[in-house]
């Protein structure tokens, strides 16, 4: 028995008609889109048994390889790292480019020449002194714009959802696309800039000397010395540094400030970038204002997994489905 639908015709009044026989060109935008979401029923009525079989088969596969990741970042965190990275930078590239969000390409074309630069410094050795202070405020400052867009973004959601767009004579699904973008380029953006300052962290203070991340430190740290950057803590008015307040973790080492915020925050670290002990963040951060920061960073972790991982783990249950004949 063939689909029909109710199509509205001059005058307001309904007609039905086969979905094969209706002519797309001439409907408004809801009516294609109630066209085209009868078509979907039409083809997928009596396939029950098929589409309960598709839903094990995604299930199966999550948990399946929920349970691999899991096992290859407590095994081996480095090229789960890596590959995560490589993959959150890679992947929305292809579905930018299949989709013409050229808006999006630009900017992560931006991103990536000046994150592409600040990597380079970061990874060359000898370490030039200027280069901890340049990594921890451009990986900062994408962190502070990302938290912006991510906040506007995710108010933009909500004021349309309460009806307050209409107070600014702006259409729904204007305001949402709008809040929605905004709310992915904060949470991409937010996510790409821990990564990559994690990886910059790691290599400039194993660089340093300061850090290892298994055994112990190559150099004897100084109380006069920043583990962080390796300059000099307490500077005379004569002499070349950085003058800026520091910070004493609970071990008792010394930090200037911003390079101790920029590793735990930025850089994604807890520890102590010397002896190792675990970093209470709720103190470092006293003020109810700068915890957010905490929790915001916290949120991207997790997020990751749906950025890297999520396209892949669907790309699979596709091609097992295609494997099995299930359409």
């Amino acid at each position: 028995m063939a689909a029909v639908v109710e199509v509205e015709v001059g005058g307001g009044a309904a007609v039905e008609r086969d979905l094969d026989e209706v002519d797309m060109s001439d409907l408004s935008p809801e009516e294609q889109w109630r066209i085209e979401h009868a078509r979907m029923h039409a083809k997928h009525r009596g396939h029950e048994a098929m589409h309960a079989e598709m839903v094990l088969i995604l299930i199966a596969t999550l948990v399946v390889a929920q349970l691999l990741l899991v096992q290859w970042k407590q095994r081996h965190p480095r090229s789960y790292n890596m590959v995560t990275l490589f993959q959150m930078w890679v992947v929305p590239l292809y579905f930018t480019v299949k989709l013409h969000w050229w808006r999006f390409l630009v900017i992560w074309i931006l991103f990536s020449a000046v994150t592409a630069f600040v990597t380079f410094r970061a990874t060359r050795k000898p370490l030039v002194q200027t280069t901890p202070r340049l990594v921890y405020k451009w990986f900062l400052l994408i962190y502070k714009i990302s938290y912006a867009t991510g906040i506007v973004g995710y108010m933009a959601v909500m004021f349309t959802l309460f009806g307050l767009n209409l107070l600014f004579k702006i259409k729904p699904e204007d305001a949402m696309d709008f809040g929605i973008s905004l709310l992915f380029y904060g949470l991409y953006y937010g996510v790409l800039e821990r990564d990559f300052a994690e990886m910059c962290a790691d290599y400039m203070a194993s660089t340093i000397g300061f850090y290892s991340e298994s055994g112990m430190p190559t150099k004897h740290l100084s109380d006069s010395v920043c583990a962080v950057c390796g300059q000099q803590i307490f500077v005379d008015v004569s002499e070349e540094g950085i003058i800026e307040n520091t910070y004493r973790l609970s071990c008792n080492h010394v930090f200037h400030e911003f390079c101790i915020r920029g590793w735990c925050i930025v850089g994604k670290k807890q520890t102590c970038p010397y002896c190792k002990e675990k970093v209470d963040l709720k103190r470092m951060f006293s003020n109810p204002w700068e915890r957010p920061h905490v929790m915001y960073g916290q949120l991207l972790d997790w997020l990751r997994y749906l950025v890297a991982w999520q396209p892949v783990i669907i790309g699979l249950v596709q091609g097992i489905n295609y494997i099995l004949g299930l359409e």
